[in-house]
């Protein structure tokens, strides 16, 4: 009959309806939760900005460099920063290619070069070719390295009225030792004669530093001392490379400083993290050779760089390299004093080395330091 039919059919309906509702269920049951759509990444709202270029540096002063100094070499941590993973003592780091040496605060780190009885760079010791004394007590050395490692440099150039014919020489001299060295370097350039002037802060940019050169006005006295213990401290306060060195040019004897005692120089130079200088002496017309050669010769030794004193200006150019290829291949040798540093006073340093299958050889490094306070920088401005 059609209504039993009807109601039978509804029957087998919500039977299978309700069937269906069991499958499902359990199909949805044993299947694993859908994953969510992952988030976007946030955006970086603290995006960098452009640094603004710093203004000249043509003044009677050696200013400490802009916060955003766009010429710095970038992401480079001072050499005592910490890190996350702090390296082992006698290791270099590397950071985006720049190998920067971390030393504990209580080392002293001395950068020597190593010569024969010719004069000829010495490259393949060990550190157990090295022994060093400070007031002539044995130290235990704690590290060592020869890596060629990037240095801050100052380039610090005679502008007084004599230099006038040689400045071009000398400025292309200066350039190609930039481009003998470690091109992680930073450079800044001083020029001087009465005063002396910051004319391009630390840049790794040659150009820029071309154009610091070429700001030449050869004229009035050398100012010399009140230069070279001037860019010391600039170094010694704002350079980011624990590895530093002056190079100095000039053609005569000071005779403008406020600074009017070498010894005084000297004693400025060996604070604790004082440069390297080396020095260029074209002393050849100059009146008083003899003082001028001794108060270069005397500096670059007490600081561990070395002083030449071309017969001619065709020479230096050469000589520049020469000091490039020296800095390149200095060993690092670290120690940590018997007398602690926080005595303060000056320390004698002695380096002997010796090894096997070498004949007599020399170990070029600082004299001494100022152990604790620094004394301060008087004359420089």
């Amino acid at each position: 009959m059609p209504g039993r039919d009807t109601t039978r059919l509804r029957n087998r309906a919500a039977s299978f309806f309700l069937f269906t509702l069991v499958i499902c269920a359990a199909v949805q049951l044993a299947l694993p939760a859908w994953p969510q759509a992952a988030a976007p990444p946030a955006v970086n709202q603290n995006q960098s900005k452009p640094a603004t270029p710093p203004a000249p540096g043509n003044a009677n002063a050696i200013p400490a460099p802009p916060q955003n100094d766009q010429n710095k070499p970038q992401d480079t941590p001072a050499p005592d920063k910490p890190t996350q993973d702090k390296p082992s003592q006698d290791e270099p780091t590397s950071n985006q290619g720049v190998f920067v040496f971390r030393k504990d605060v209580d080392e002293v780190l001395l950068h020597a070069s190593v010569v024969d009885d010719k004069q000829h760079l010495v490259t393949n010791l060990d550190r157990d070719a090295f022994t060093v004394y400070e007031d002539g007590k044995l130290q235990n050395i704690v590290s060592f390295h020869h890596v060629d490692i990037p240095v801050s440099m100052g380039i610090v150039i005679d502008n007084s009225g004599s230099m006038r014919e040689k400045r071009n020489k000398v400025n292309q001299a200066a350039l190609n030792l930039v481009r003998s060295s470690n091109p992680q370097d930073e450079v800044f350039i001083v020029n001087f004669n009465d005063e002396y002037y910051l004319d391009q802060d630390y840049t790794n940019d040659l150009l820029k530093m071309k154009e610091a050169l070429e700001k030449i006005d050869p004229r009035g006295g050398t100012a010399l001392y009140d230069a070279v213990v001037a860019s010391s401290d600039h170094l010694r306060r704002n350079a980011r490379l624990e590895k530093k060195v002056l190079f100095v040019v000039t053609d005569g004897e000071d005779n403008a400083s406020t600074i009017d005692h070498l010894e005084q120089v000297v004693k400025l130079l060996q604070e604790e993290n004082g440069p390297s200088v080396y020095a260029i002496g074209l002393l050849g017309d100059e009146e008083h050779p003899k003082r001028a050669r001794k108060a270069l010769e005397i500096i670059a030794q007490r600081t561990g760089g070395i002083a030449f004193f071309p017969k001619t200006l065709n020479e230096v150019d050469e000589i520049s390299r020469t000091i490039a290829r020296d800095i390149r291949n200095q060993y690092a040798i670290g120690y940590k004093p018997t007398n602690p540093r926080a005595n303060g006073g000056f320390r004698q340093i002695r380096v002997d080395v010796k090894a096997k299958g070498h004949g007599k050889m020399t170990v070029r490094t600082k004299s001494g330091y100022y152990a604790g306070a620094q004394p301060a920088s008087g004359g420089a401005k």
